[in-house]
């Protein structure tokens, strides 16, 4: 098939791998993307980083913790400048408040929410005509514990990136630090046995092809062999799990040794416009289009 420019860029961004590269992985994965990413890790050519894909839109996450309840949302705006103007930041708490009051059970049942006689979408359309932007509700998460559960709660660079999370048997000291973890380091699952087995299966079958090329292993036992492959998929797997991950305050200790008896129940985190594209401008063009308002 005929391998576009986009998609060689696309995995380029993703990959950190070169364009010919790029092209001969797509070439040879008839241009499925995640085969191309796995054939290039294959190759010694991209390493096994997670693939983040290019955040570019503006916005903010609020969260909200209320009771039993807690709420996270993520309300995004075209340019960073509607992002910190007042009226902006109290529609992003007006949406939030109304999702963990009401407890929706999607987006769509969200945007039909009751405020004060309006519906939400409603709402969000009147905001984005008086601030001039387009502005749109992409997603949130609502959590409920028991009372002897707790929230912890983490917002960083001003709304830019939020966690929460719900854990047993800790206090709110330690929930909010495992939220603060849980944003800057953005742990896929909680634990290896959240993993899904298609995401080990398809891990295994790229270490396999890795070391069946490294000369070095090719005199090793099959037994030795497995065990080589089995610590490479642990620190594989231990990287994209909370409760193995190193953590940020004490380095020295993993998550669940600062834990100890505490478990995570569950975890979400949200990052303004992760896997979302838009128009890049440039500072000085960003001012222009502003001012033209």
């Amino acid at each position: 098939m005929a391998i576009s420019a986009k998609l060689v860029k696309e995995l380029r961004e993703k990959t950190g791998a070169g364009m010919m590269d790029c092209k001969k992985a797509l070439e040879a994965c008839d241009g499925d993307i995640e085969a191309s990413f796995d054939w290039l890790r294959e190759k010694g050519i991209a390493k096994a980083a997670k693939k983040a894909d290019r955040i570019a839109a503006e916005g903010l996450t609020s969260f909200v913790l209320d009771g039993n309840t807690a709420a996270m949302v993520e309300v995004n705006s075209e340019t960073d400048f509607v992002a910190k103007n007042a009226e902006f930041q109290e529609l992003v708490k007006t949406v939030c408040s109304t999702v963990a009051t009401n407890k929706p059970a999607d987006l769509d049942a969200a945007l039909k929410l009751d405020v004060d006689g309006k519906d939400l979408a409603t709402v969000i359309a009147e905001a984005s005509g008086k601030i001039g932007e387009k502005l749109s509700f992409r997603r949130f998460v609502v959590m409920t514990k028991e009372d002897n559960e707790v929230f912890g709660a983490y917002s960083h660079m001003g709304g830019k990136m939020t966690a929460i999370v719900k854990l047993a048997d800790a206090d709110e000291e330690k929930a909010r630090d495992i939220a603060m973890h849980v944003a800057a380091c953005n742990p896929e699952y909680i634990d290896q046995n959240a993993i899904p087995q298609e995401v080990k299966d398809r891990e295994d079958a790229v270490q396999t092809e890795i070391m069946a090329q490294d000369e070095s292993l090719k005199s090793k036992p099959e037994k030795v062999l497995e065990g080589i492959k089995r610590g490479k998929l642990n620190k594989v797997f231990s990287a994209m799990c909370l409760m193995d991950q190193e953590f940020i305050k004490t380095p020295k200790e993993t998550v669940a040794k600062y834990l100890g008896k505490g478990k995570v129940l569950e975890m979400a985190r949200f990052q303004v416009g992760e896997g979302m594209e838009k128009k890049v401008e440039n500072f000085a063009e960003e001012v222009a289009a502003q001012m033209g308002k």
